[in-house]
């Protein structure tokens, strides 16, 4: 059942092969083996790919099946039409296109199970990637909000150092008129007298100024503060809002990108083991001697062209010949003089009747 099953997926022709030694059954079985596992492969391969995609399960398998069934049509078309030649340079010429499609669909098979083996060292430099975009991210986003940031913190500032300004002018006039009180500065007179009530007053109106400064610029500044939260809440939340953009940077190319950056020489090496299970079929129907299959199958092809060829050339004998009898037929009846005269005859009636048929439209038209 098995060796009937790789019989079938080696694309052999069954009814030649069961007719020829079990050496050259055991060949085409494990021909068939090789694309069946070949196809094994490019399911597990496709399937984890757009697993990395969809993020589901099912639609990979889906999918993954698919592109299977199409990898093993390929494959099984690919073997079955490399005919044996009399020179291996016509076989090698014959199947350098297949060689070339082959090549190809290694490379696909082989870069999703690369991303798979592989998958700790890329999770890494994905890791690294999404720590520096996040960086440069807030960093983007901090200088958008920069600017009104800077402007609020410098209004904040303003406004402390109103403050600040008015109360050591408060405590420079507080120490006026204490020392003008106690006589070591200003007129040097001990006691509160005229100069003293002048400075004191002056320090009062300044403290009344400084009470309501203070009381009109620190709501102010309340609400530069609140300013400041709800500015620093949108950055946070613009950086929170983005963050889940850049967790999610780990899809297929985001991966291939990061294998990329790996070392190529595992990566070669994988890429070359599954071109070589790609490529096995077609190389060892190249390299292996002339079979007794491929000399039965030739045997039934030049039959069938011989055939053909004989009909085509009978066919072609038959039109020539009929041509030839009728060229001699209507060569004969065009020499009898009583068909000429009859022709004659008909040819003079046709005329007089168009002859007629033309002056009767002239008349009508005039």
């Amino acid at each position: 059942m098995l060796k009937q099953f790789f019989i079938v997926c080696s694309g052999a022709d069954k009814d030649i092969l069961e007719g020829c030694s079990q050496g050259e059954q055991t060949k085409y079985v494990g021909i068939g083996a090789t694309v069946f596992f070949t196809a094994i492969m490019a399911f597990i391969a496709s399937a984890y790919a757009l697993f990395t995609v969809f993020d589901s399960i099912y639609p990979a398998l889906i999918f993954g099946l698919v592109w299977g069934l199409l990898i093993f049509n390929l494959d099984r078309f690919i073997v079955s039409t490399i005919r044996k030649r009399d020179r291996f340079s016509s076989e090698f010429l014959q199947a350098t296109p297949r060689i070339i499609l082959a090549i190809i669909i290694a490379i696909v098979i082989s870069k999703p199970l690369e991303i798979k083996i592989f998958e700790k060292e890329i999770n890494t430099v994905l890791l690294k990637e999404k720590n520096a975009m996040a960086l440069e991210n807030k960093k983007e986003v901090a200088t958008y909000f920069q600017t009104d940031l800077d402007k609020n913190k410098a209004e904040i500032d303003s406004l402390k150092s109103d403050i600040a300004k008015k109360e050591k002018e408060v405590n420079t006039l507080y120490e006026t008129y204490i020392t003008e009180a106690e006589g070591t500065k200003g007129t040097m007179k001990l006691g509160k007298g005229p100069v003293f009530k002048e400075k004191i007053a002056k320090h009062n109106l300044a403290s009344t100024q400084l009470d309501t400064i203070r009381k009109n610029n620190l709501a102010k500044i309340t609400e530069k503060e609140n300013k400041a939260k709800l500015l620093q809440a949108d950055l946070d939340k613009k950086v929170s809002e983005t963050q889940p953009i850049i967790d999610g940077f780990d899809g297929l190319m985001a991966r291939i990108n990061a294998l990329n950056k790996l070392p190529w020489l595992p990566s070669f090496f994988i890429m070359l083991l599954f071109l070589a299970i790609e490529t096995s079929p077609i190389i060892a129907k190249l390299l292996s001697p002339k079979g007794e299959y491929d000399y039965k199958l030739e045997d039934l092809e030049t039959a069938l062209k011989t055939t053909l060829s004989q009909d085509k050339y009978q066919r072609e004998l038959l039109v020539k010949t009929s041509a030839t009898m009728h060229d001699k037929v209507y060569a004969d009846i065009a020499e009898d003089k009583k068909l000429y005269d009859l022709q004659r005859q008909k040819a003079t009636e046709l005329l007089e009747l168009q002859a007629h048929n033309f002056v009767e439209k002239q008349k009508k038209t005039l």
